[in-house]
């Protein structure tokens, strides 16, 4: 009878046959966590454990991962009493399915150094917090994997979710994987495998997924291959994607490659990685423009500041010219890719049959940009016919993608770009991107850190439609403030202020506070607090 068998429950120092096993999962919805607790309770019972699986869900997908907690203990012939949840300080093996929940996990105090081995997958899945704020608003990876190497009696970290992908997998498949390769639980890998295969759904890409995280764990598989250095003098023409068809383009391509590597070498690798997207974003005309425009900031630049104006000249002028339009959209949205892409992420199988719907919410002025640039702003100047047009377009649209004329509609949009240069927005783009460009360079002789900013408030411009609107509003405000700082030492350090404000803060708040600051500075040097 269950009630003569006395329950106990280990304590320091108890045998290893009494030991409790103490696991704790943290994974958020769509990653196999409740799968890969199942999983574990099946490996301990096939070894002749007896074990207990409970899970704590979050309240939502971002604000709070589903912790499922897993006890095990070798069957002696009592009962042991299990505990529901996690404890502080009381966790001997910690999985986390991406990096951050490894970090919330040693905030919350599971991962102890003289005790826990944590396993996390090393991708990234942006936060909410992280999502909202206008510019960067990634968390630092480093941090979290140097904090928890110190956290940690064992730090296991590598992309688990890349390793489940590349065999078809879930990352579930491959944090087990994980968890057999560091040896934390005494038991064999046949165990594991014995529990995937019991489950009988997608056991062939499961078991590749674990075989590889297994390896990689041990330190016997290869790891993800790291970037390849700039090649700059190369054509890469097979690596970017981005020229092929007649010997005339090769050639182009060619040509340009060469002017990169005839760059100084701190410049080269952004200098490519521009001229990859513009050439991929127009033609090989439009990249020997960007590089025409990059030769300007050279002119000005030198090894003293250690090119500093040139590689931001690099990325921006790159991002400058590859604005979002209509044809852009549509362009990325019937490429061949880009099907792929969707069919790999939806798990398609071939010959299945995949509908796609496309969104699309046009306004007046996506409308007017799209047309010549002299009937665009005959149009845009008369508002009453603009409000009688934008009332007709300014509607959402569905549009199947995998209906032909669906497909067609997008890509005629799409093979405008040939005539993008003839248009209203690319008319109205250029103006805009010279004039903020000559203003920063006419700032080097007198401020080369100004203008080094001035180049990199570029950053607030982003988006299609009205994010794009409000982007270029704060763009604006920001460097508003040059005339109030005209003649200040510290005039580069204000304006890197307020583009951190105008980044970090959606509806401006930041901003006009940062602002306000500014207008009360007298001329001169002032002292900045930290």
């Amino acid at each position: 009878m269950l009630d003569a068998v006395p329950p106990f429950r280990a304590k320091a120092g108890a045998q290893d046959d009494e030991r409790v096993i103490k696991l704790a999962v943290l994974a958020v919805g769509g990653q196999g966590g409740g799968v890969l607790a199942d999983w574990i309770t099946d490996v301990a019972e096939r070894n002749g454990y007896v074990a207990q699986s409970t899970s704590v869900a979050g309240v939502a997908q971002r604000t709070g991962a589903t912790i499922y907690y897993v006890e095990m203990a070798r069957d002696t012939g009592r009962l042991p009493v299990f505990a529901l949840s996690p404890s502080q300080g009381d966790v001997d093996i910690l999985i986390a399915a991406e990096l951050m929940e490894a970090g919330r996990a040693i905030i919350r105090g599971f991962v102890t150094p003289e005790r826990t081995t944590l396993i996390a997958s090393s991708h990234r899945i942006a936060a909410v917090s992280e999502k909202i704020e206008p510019g960067d608003g990634r968390a630092s990876s480093s941090k979290v994997q140097a904090t928890a190497e110190a956290a940690s009696k064992r730090f296991i970290a590598f992309d688990m979710e890349k390793i489940a992908a590349d065999n078809g997998s879930m990352i579930s498949a491959s944090l087990l994987g994980a968890l057999a390769g560091s040896d934390a639980l005494p038991f064999k890998r046949e165990s594991y495998e014995q529990a995937i295969g019991a489950g009988g759904r997608g056991v062939k890409a499961s078991l590749a997924a674990f075989g590889a995280a297994f390896d990689r764990a041990r330190g016997t598989g290869a790891p993800a291959p790291k970037p390849e250095g700039p090649k700059a003098v190369a054509p890469v023409l097979e690596a970017t994607g981005t020229v092929s068809g007649p010997e005339s383009l090769m050639k182009g391509w060619q040509q340009l490659s060469a002017r990169v590597g005839a760059l100084p070498e701190p410049v080269r690798d952004m200098a490519l990685r521009g001229l990859r997207k513009v050439v991929d974003y127009q033609d090989i005309a439009y990249g020997g423009e960007y590089l025409d425009r990059l030769d300007r900031a050279l002119a000005l630049d030198g090894a003293d500041h250690s090119y500093a104006l040139s590689i931001a000249a690099a990325k921006h002028i790159a991002n400058a010219l590859c604005y979002d339009d209509m044809i852009r959209v549509a362009d990325l949205k019937t490429r061949s890719t880009r099907d792929r892409r969707v069919r790999k992420e939806v798990g398609v199988k071939d010959g299945s049959i995949l509908q796609v719907t496309e969104y699309f919410h046009p306004r007046i002025e996506e409308f007017c940009g799209t047309m010549p640039a002299g009937l665009g702003s005959y149009i845009e100047t008369r508002p009453k016919l603009a409000a009688f047009l934008d009332r007709r377009i300014n509607h959402g649209r569905r549009i199947r993608t995998d209906s032909f004329a669906g497909f067609a509609a997008l890509w005629f949009i799409g093979g405008l770009r040939r005539w993008r240069r003839s248009l209203l927005r690319h008319k109205i783009e250029m103006t805009h991107l010279d004039r903020w460009y000559a203003l920063a360079l006419a700032h080097v002789p007198e401020d080369y850190a100004l203008a080094v900013e001035i180049l990199n408030c570029r950053r607030l411009i982003k988006g299609y439609s009205d994010t794009h609107v409000r982007a270029q509003s704060k763009f604006d405000r920001v460097l508003s403030a040059l005339a109030m700082l005209k003649g200040r030492d510290d005039a580069a350090d204000w304006i890197r202020r307020l583009r951190e404000a105008a980044l970090k803060d959606e509806k401006g708040d930041m901003l006009d506070g940062a602002l306000k600051t500014v207008a009360t500075l007298g001329p001169g040097p002032a002292t900045l607090a930290p």
